[in-house]
């Protein structure tokens, strides 16, 4: 199963890079994000399939190569993603300007997770420009964030150093999470994935001050019982469509409602808990998922 930030949703594949020694030596890399659009300006704005391949993805870091399977497929693919969609990628090229301000605040953040978890590694995090359609995920070399789909994300945080920030800390929250998580795959239920989201969600919050999807928090408002009652009623279910990766949605009819209620109950097994960080190296390796729902003491309408 691929689970890949598509509109809303972020992705997560385990990461196994080695650490990057401690939070005060963690690499915020933008040098893809200057590359491309060295070429996209010397192109006037239609860089070339061949350009983009050669000196965009053979050329950059390993962070872009990992980005390319099921993302960005090629410097092909990616220049026809550029030229059909000109307004995003212009927007995306107004964004880089935020990208020092991002470096500086996430200091704090990759400090807190070193306090929450003793345990905690810390690879580098790559932005770079994919193909419009992930937003953020992990791989080997550590986190890997899609400019162009964070910066027209308007429905997270509208300071888009804010959502750069809140979004790289719930990446951040998957690299400190089991590998197993990412090697169990064959046993994912909506329970289960869920709660690897919203585990997340809160790493996010308390190292970073807010969830990424802060969205979900105004567009659950007064339907919380309702929606924690169908979780409960899928929380074995394996099609875990309905509830994650299945787009933003409106405020009608949100999507990726998994994420929100994940993190509720994530935050409240952690809430309860008298020890921690024994709490969040529990919710972290996640060996059980139905003892931290049992325990959490969340129910519908909490």
């Amino acid at each position: 199963m691929s689970k890949k930030w598509t509109i809303g949703a972020i992705g997560f594949m385990a990461a196994t890079a080695a650490p990057a020694n401690t939070p005060e030596t963690v690499e915020v890399r933008t040098s893809d994000v200057a590359t491309f659009y060295q070429l996209y300006d010397a192109a006037n704005g239609k860089p070339s399939a061949s350009s983009l391949q050669r000196d965009y993805i053979d050329m950059g870091t390993d962070g872009v190569r990992q980005f390319v399977p099921y993302r960005i497929i090629s410097g092909e693919a990616l220049s026809k993603e550029v030229a059909n969609e000109e307004a995003t990628y212009r927007q995306a090229r107004s964004c880089m300007e935020v990208l020092p301000a991002v470096k500086s605040k996430l200091q704090g953040a990759f400090q807190r997770i070193s306090d929450l978890d003793p345990q905690a590694t810390f690879p580098p995090v790559t932005i770079l420009i994919g193909r419009n359609n992930s937003g953020g995920t992990t791989g080997k070399s550590g986190v890997l964030i899609g400019l162009e789909v964070a910066c027209r994300s308007s429905w997270l945080q509208p300071d888009l150093t804010d959502r750069l920030y809140h979004l790289i800390a719930h990446e951040y929250g998957h690299v400190e999470q089991s590998p197993a998580l990412e090697e169990d795959s064959d046993d994912t239920t909506v329970l289960k994935q869920s709660l690897i989201e919203g585990v997340a969600e809160l790493i996010a919050e308390l190292t970073s001050g807010q969830v990424s999807n802060i969205h979900l928090q105004k567009w659950t408002a007064g339907k919380s019982k309702e929606i924690g009652q169908r979780f409960l009623s899928d929380v074995d279910n394996a099609d875990i469509s309905s509830w994650l990766y299945n787009g933003v949605g409106s405020p009608e009819n949100p999507g990726d409602l998994g994420y929100w209620v994940g993190f509720k109950i994530a935050k409240a097994y952690y809430d309860k808990a008298s020890d921690k960080r024994a709490a969040i190296r529990a919710l972290l390796d996640l060996k059980d998922p139905k003892a931290i729902l049992r325990d959490s003491g969340w129910h519908p309408g909490s």
